[in-house]
């Protein structure tokens, strides 16, 4: 061996060769760290933090910055692969000549791609919580001391964007954080992992804050009322026959609502007189006036959400509410039950009567349907997606997409379905056939 090999071979080539090693350890750790602290669930992260893990806990509070994470990540990550590189030029010219830049080229590439990169990043989306969790000392070390020039260049960054148009919200992954869950909800039925019926479950809790008590309120024409000015014994029988253990008592005009009876105070008001009167009831009727036992009526505005209504009845404990208008004017009521079955699904018990709106198949593959349905209760039923933005019923739908009201026999196709009016009275639509036109 001669004198020019020997001394390319110097203690300065093999340091050289080491400060190369050590800087591609240090490219794979930016590279494996940054999948994993990105790939974590946050979710997961967070059930290993109650339990103790003190390193899930750093991850938790590093990943609440992400682009100030991020920033610090790819900073240290290029530096040290721009640096490796730069030294593996040096050595290679040392060596090869002019020649040894486009074979540094080729060499670092590879080192890079399978070492520092591919790899890493391998480990560390096949295990996002351990690896974040044991990277997240050293990584917070390092965020904090690239902290300055970091929020230099993430001022810089935004006002270059700024420029195109582009606003960034540092808040955002929070904003996400329902987009994701409804997201992995949906991918996880299509899969076969999540259940339909636990999906519309958690999909049904997530919606109640984007939802009003209008939507799912008991129109004003379909409420059972008592008035006031009855008979006390065909009262007492209007509220034997009723479904309902509660009912709105009006008087004079069904909108002058002026309390709610409830069957068991009603029924607890009639022993009392009876018992101590020691009368036969029929004369204790007679006295009797159902305004002594009927509540104060309960009002809340169209425009609550169920969300709020729901903490609403729980606070004021009570299950009953009347809907009113801008103006005071009734709209319909809601109970606490109506706003569960928004989570879980029809509530029935042996006293409530069969399906209040069902769904026919017919035999060429059609579905009939009530006017009266909601587009919410369908799309649950049947796994569609019509849109349910402009109304509340299917019959609302057809309508406000026609721009008429249809008459009995008319057909349209919307939101790839055809709808059929099979029944109309007066001005509303009350039987529909609908059929998908394209098979699922």
């Amino acid at each position: 061996m001669d004198q020019t090999t020997i001394s390319q071979f110097d203690t300065a080539f093999w340091l050289t060769c080491g400060g190369i090693v050590v800087l591609l350890l240090f490219s794979a750790f930016f590279s494996g760290s940054e999948t994993a602290l990105t790939a974590a669930s946050r979710g997961k992260l967070r059930s290993q933090a109650d339990k103790g893990s003190k390193g899930a806990q750093l991850a938790l509070e590093i990943t609440e910055d992400n682009e100030k994470l991020i920033g610090s990540v790819l900073l240290g990550n290029n530096l040290v692969n721009i640096l490796a590189t730069s030294l593996a030029t040096a050595l290679f010219t040392r060596v090869f000549g002019d020649g040894g830049v486009a074979l540094a080229t080729l060499v670092m590439t590879a080192l890079v791609l399978i070492f520092a990169e591919v790899l890493p990043k391998t480990y560390a989306i096949t295990n996002p919580e351990t690896a974040a969790a044991r990277v997240s000392t050293p990584i917070r070390v390092i965020v904090t001391l690239l902290a300055p020039l970091v929020s230099a260049i993430r001022l810089l960054v935004r006002a270059v964007l700024r420029v195109f148009g582009v606003r960034t919200d540092p808040d955002s992954h929070i904003l996400a954080v329902r987009e994701e869950i409804v997201g992995a909800l949906h991918l996880g039925h299509s899969e076969g992992v999540v259940e339909k019926e636990d999906r519309d479950r958690i999909l049904g809790a997530l919606d109640l804050s984007d939802r009003f008590v209008e939507e799912i309120m008991l129109h004003r024409s379909r409420i059972e009322m008592i008035d006031a000015d009855t008979p006390i014994e065909d009262i007492l029988a209007q509220c034997l026959q009723s479904n309902h253990t509660r009912l709105p008592v009006y008087r004079g005009d069904p909108e002058n609502i002026i309390g709610v009876v409830h069957a068991k105070d009603l029924l607890r008001a009639m022993h009392k007189m009876s018992t101590e009167t020691n009368r036969p009831l029929a004369d204790t009727l007679k006295d009797f006036k159902i305004t002594d036992v009927a509540m104060k009526p309960y009002f809340v505005p169209e425009t609550t959400t169920l969300d709020e209504q729901m903490r609403q009845f729980l606070s004021q404990r009570t299950h009953f509410a009347l809907i009113v208008d801008e103006y005071g004017a009734l709209r319909g009521l809601l109970t606490l039950e109506d706003i569960l079955e928004e989570i879980v699904g029809e509530i029935t018990d042996e006293h409530d009567p069969a399906a209040e709106y069902d769904i026919r198949r017919t035999e060429d593959g059609q579905y009939i349907v009530d006017g009266a349905m909601t587009i919410r209760d369908l799309n649950r039923a049947m796994d569609w997606s019509l849109p349910d933005d402009e109304a509340n019923t299917i019959a609302g739908l057809v309508i406000h997409e026609a721009q008429t009201i249809p008459s009995t026999g008319q057909v349209f196709s919307y939101h790839g379905f055809r709808f059929e009016v099979l029944a109309r009275k007066d001005n509303r639509i009350t039987r529909l056939k609908i059929r998908p036109l394209i098979a699922a």
